[in-house]
């Protein structure tokens, strides 16, 4: 069965995480993606991290399964002629350099279009236009600056950064559906283009939520599903929120049974008006059901603290995959607060590929995430990253490079 991206070539000059997400992802639909590294070296997360001397890092491997590695040292002046050569091939070159790196590598969009008008060239950045455009910016950086760090955590307490990879892995997802837009595009102008995805920009679409609170916030003061209401002040900025949901759904985080020895004992538990019934009759509170403190949606907000109070005394009573089956038979909508240790041991997860365990030539077994989105007429194998330089002979000779040419590159270091 073919796959969604066959006959796409991508040229991979990312490193790290923000750019090595876009670029796997399109691998995982089946792009030809040709990673370029620095010779002896390679992309800095291959030593990053690492749990096992002088092997390559569970943080590189986990972002470049079913890539191809070449190295080139792009100083060289044959091995820039390399570089142009690859350029002619290719469909998409992606890279998240410092701001300006390209053109002092002398390859300037002016250039790569002389060399391939329908290249498209996509970067991943830190800021896009604007007084910060050539600051430098990482993964919790962007999460501050997108404005999710202002908005997480407790209102007693600072801002804090999520674990989940909003700023790199986030924006890269972002760059790949931009990348995947401009190549349909280019079937119908024949030209390439420029795609960028600046990393705040990333972030905030992914708390456009919060934007939408701040309007709210200045036209009415207040906040009713916050917990800060109604005892709490707002100021002019939305405040932290602790684990309230966020939207019309009040929900929090409750603790079950062996909360005491075990952090991840816990469950997220959403009071959802349809079946406030149900949860009175689970939790014992019958009488809640009628009660006109607290029949409707609008009489609980002032009383949100007690409520969720009175229901963890019934959840701790309970496992969170007990409370789980109970609730889920009244579709009462409820999670439980899942570990990595968890999460890894999950069958369902290896089923579906979620979670794969892939070999690996000097790391030997290891588990790591798969396609999160499955293709019906595309599924996706993940296969192991690649070692330094891997692919470098085989890449040369598609280039039309004969092995006596390469070994002479290999000489003047341009390779």
């Amino acid at each position: 069965m073919s796959k969604a991206l066959d006959g796409v070539r991508i040229l991979d000059f990312t490193h790290v995480q923000s750019g090595p997400t876009c670029t796997q992802l399109l691998a995982w639909f089946g792009a030809d993606v040709i990673k370029v590294e620095r010779a002896g070296a390679g992309d800095i997360t291959r030593e990053q991290l690492r749990d096992i001397p002088d092997v390559d890092s569970l943080y590189f491997t986990m972002l470049n399964h079913n890539k191809r590695s070449v190295t080139i040292d792009t100083k060289n002046p044959e091995g820039k002629q390399v570089l142009e050569a690859l350029i002619q091939k290719c469909d998409v070159l992606v890279e998240n350099f410092a701001p300006g790196a390209l053109d002092r590598m002398g390859f300037t969009w002016e250039r790569i279009q002389e060399l391939n008008p329908r290249m498209i060239v996509a970067s991943v950045k830190g800021f896009g236009p604007g007084p910060y455009e050539d600051c430098k910016v990482y993964e919790n950086v962007a999460q501050c600056a997108g404005g999710a760090a202002s908005t997480t955590g407790f209102d007693d307490g600072p801002p804090v950064v999520t674990g989940a990879q909003i700023g790199d892995s986030g924006t890269g997802l972002h760059l790949a559906l931009g990348i995947v837009t401009a190549l349909y595009q280019r079937t119908h102008t024949g030209r390439g283009q420029r795609v960028l995805a600046a990393m705040q920009d990333g972030v905030l679409n992914l708390c456009r939520v919060k934007l939408r609170d701040q309007q709210r916030l200045e036209r009415t003061g207040t906040m009713k599903e916050y917990p800060q209401y109604p005892n709490g002040q707002f100021g002019e900025a939305v405040p932290r929120a602790g684990n309230a949901s966020g939207g019309g759904q009040p929900g929090w985080i409750l603790k079950c049974k062996g909360w005491e020895t075990d952090p991840n004992a816990y469950i997220y538990f959403i009071t959802q008006a349809p079946v406030w019934a149900k949860i009175c009759n689970v939790i014992g509170k019958e009488e809640w059901a009628t009660d006109p403190d607290y029949a409707t949606p609008a009489a609980r907000l002032p009383r949100l603290k007690d409520i969720f109070a009175e229901i963890e005394r019934w959840t701790m009573t309970k496992t969170k995959f007990e409370a789980m089956q109970i609730l889920n038979k009244y579709d009462i909508p409820c999670g439980p607060i899942l570990s990595m240790k968890e999460i890894a041991e999950e069958p369902s997860l290896r089923k579906t590929g979620t979670i794969v365990e892939v070999d690996h030539p000097t790391r030997g077994k290891y588990l790591t995430v798969g396609n999160p989105i499955k293709l019906s007429d595309s599924p996706t194998e993940v296969t192991r990253s690649p070692l330094l330089g891997e692919h470098t002979d085989e890449v040369m000779a598609e280039l039309g490079y004969s092995p006596e040419q390469v070994s002479a590159l290999r000489t003047a270091g341009a390779i």
